[in-house]
């Protein structure tokens, strides 16, 4: 889950739920260990490798209209087909192997999706020369996690004013699929936002951050 955006309207109400583990968890992993592993290892750490930032906006992009689930179940499958998400290699990708990867079943074969990729890995490498990607992404946040505390799934955003000035920053400079919404779910992911519930063992107010 990379955003409320995705979630039934049965959980936006929800707090945080209690597993059999005696862990409190944010409810949207459900009972999947993949999602729940997702949730406690990866969603809202902070996540300074400018390569990893990199696969986390574009996978964000891939999921417009999707689930996050989706998205994390052909993750591996994505990390193959992009060339493990190397910018360098991706931003070279030429007519003929994006006609390949839309035959390729095991990723989302969406073209304006697999050619926006190849213009912001063009876009993540001038920034990456520039300033370093990781460095201009923190310093929207000053380089710290912006730790919220909600206690609803209802309460969290889908979009703020700072992922609106973020979106807009990442088109201007040529990067696709990076809209508001998809902005804050990133944001969200890779740490800059802490959004675990309030109570959520994972909420870094809960000494497990």
């Amino acid at each position: 889950m990379t955003s409320v955006r995705e979630q039934p309207a049965r959980w936006r109400g929800l707090v945080v739920v209690s597993h059999v583990d005696g862990l409190k968890r944010c409810p949207w992993p459900g009972v999947d260990p993949l999602y729940i592993r997702y949730h406690d290892d990866e969603w809202g750490r902070p996540e300074r490798d400018g390569r990893a930032l990199f696969e986390k906006l574009i996978l964000d992009g891939f999921q417009a209209g999707l689930s996050w689930i989706t998205i994390l179940r052909k993750r591996e499958a994505f990390r193959a087909a992009f060339a493990g998400f190397d910018p360098a290699i991706v931003a070279r990708f030429d007519q003929k192997r994006i006609a390949q990867l839309m035959r390729n079943d095991a990723i989302v074969r969406n073209r304006a999706k697999i050619e926006g990729a190849v213009h912001s890995a063009q876009a993540w490498l001038e920034i990456e020369a520039e300033t370093g990607f990781s460095d201009y992404l923190w310093d929207f946040v000053d380089g710290q996690p912006i730790v919220n505390h909600w206690t609803r799934m209802s309460d969290v955003p889908t979009q703020t004013p700072l992922s609106e000035r973020l979106s807009k920053d990442l088109k201007a400079r040529g990067f696709k699929f990076c809209g508001p919404t998809i902005a804050y779910a990133f944001m969200q992911a890779v740490g800059m936002v802490d959004d675990h519930l309030a109570g959520c063992h994972r909420h870094s107010g809960n000494g497990d951050g």
